[in-house]
């Protein structure tokens, strides 16, 4: 169970990254309202990181947490920012998805 709170905290990272990059887009009230977006999904994202790392490692539910809001993050960003999705960034983004896989599969 504390393997999916943690997945979902980082999709809620994913969130507050996504949160910060509109409002950063927008001005006014709708800057503001992704502000507050920001802040719901870090405050989520932080609170299902600690119920997890309760009995993960904390090195361990750190590092998939950081991975997975890594990797949504950038492919947000390919998708809907238009960031470059060139062959190596593709690559290191599959790297870091195997390592995400690897820890979950030596933590006991």
């Amino acid at each position: 169970m504390n393997w999916v709170l943690l997945i979902i905290a980082g999709l809620f990272e994913v969130g507050f990254t996504t949160c910060l990059a509109r409002a950063k887009q927008e001005t006014g009230a709708a800057a503001g309202l992704w502000l507050a977006g920001f802040l719901i999904c870090l405050t989520v994202s932080m609170g299902l990181l600690y119920r997890a790392s309760q009995t993960l490692p904390l090195g361990t539910a750190y590092g998939v947490w950081t991975g997975i809001g890594a990797v949504g993050t950038v492919l947000v960003g390919i998708v809907f920012f238009d960031e470059p999705a060139d062959g190596w960034r593709l690559f290191f983004i599959t790297t870091l998805i195997g390592s995400i896989v690897g820890l979950k599969l030596v933590s006991s």
